[in-house]
């Protein structure tokens, strides 16, 4: 098993507490459950692998503010974290 951190918007926050609220669990095991749900209908294949990441807002100028950060040294080691 893994351990994973997450960062939601506040839109996805608030409607992953109202359902973990609604049923009366907490947002952790709501979120766990809805990630696996999608792993487990996620299409591995590489040919869908772009299309997924094209559904992700702002995944692209994430990435390149990321590379050009890298460029910059504007990087932190992992140990540091």
């Amino acid at each position: 098993m893994e351990r994973l951190n997450i960062t939601l918007d506040d839109e996805q926050a608030e409607k992953l507490a109202r359902l973990a609220d609604r049923m009366h669990i907490q947002p952790g095991t709501i979120a766990r459950s809805l990630l696996s749900s999608a792993l487990d209908e996620a299409d591995a294949d590489a040919r869908n692998v772009a299309a997924l990441l094209d559904g992700v807002p702002g995944a692209l100028a994430r990435a390149e503010l990321g590379r050009e950060q890298a460029h910059a040294g504007e990087t932190i080691s992992i140990d540091e974290l």
